[in-house]
This record gives C-alpha cells, sequence and structure tokens, in this order.
C-alpha cells in the first residue's frame, strides 16, 4: 500500500500534468492504429509526418524534463512508431501511384 501512495503523491503520478499529459497523448496512438486499416492513398503524407517529428521532439522533452517523464517518453515512441509505419505506407502508395501513370 505505501508504494501506491508513493506513487500516487510523486512529482510524475495521477496528481500532476506530468500524468495526465501523455495519458491523453496515447489519443494520437490510437488514432495512428485506427489508419492502418486506412487505403495508403488516404493518409496524409504531410501530417504524418508532421506527427513523425512532434514525436520526436515529445520524446526527447520527456526526457530532458525533471522530473524525467518516462511515460511521455514511451508514448511518443509508441506513436513514432506508428506514424513512421503510416509514413512508409504512404511513400509506397505514392510510388506505386507515380509508376502507373507512367506506364
Amino acid at each position: 500500500m505505501s508504494s501506491f501512495r508513493a506513487f500516487l503523491n510523486s512529482p510524475v503520478g495521477p496528481k500532476t500534468t506530468h500524468f495526465w499529459g501523455p495519458a491523453a497523448n496515447f489519443g494520437f496512438v490510437v488514432a495512428g492504429l485506427a489508419d492502418v486499416k486506412k487505403p495508403a492513398d488516404k493518409i496524409s503524407g504531410k501530417m504524418t509526418a508532421v506527427l513523425c517529428v512532434y514525436s520526436l521532439s515529445g520524446m526527447r522533452f520527456g526526457y530532458m524534463v525533471r522530473p524525467r517523464n518516462y511515460l511521455l517518453m514511451g508514448c511518443h515512441a509508441a506513436n513514432e512508431t506508428v506514424q513512421l509505419y503510416l509514413l512508409s505506407r504512404w511513400a509506397m502508395g505514392t510510388r506505386k501511384s507515380v509508376n502507373h501513370s507512367n506506364e
């Protein structure tokens, strides 16, 4: 029980924005996972690239802020993974559509 109480009152516990900010950011991961089922031509390359940059900077911020926010780093690492996958699908779809139009 004392470890749970220590977590509740810690500087990154659920009484702080260090907890709820990353928890809310997992919405980006869920949205990205929902986009995995979309056809590649429906994925926005620009927005996906922006989300990749956002997640990279978010991971760095989560590491540099004091106290270190590993939940924020994990959330952005998960989002970076999903967004890079979507970006690769978009790039492959764009390349295929360019190759088909040249034939």
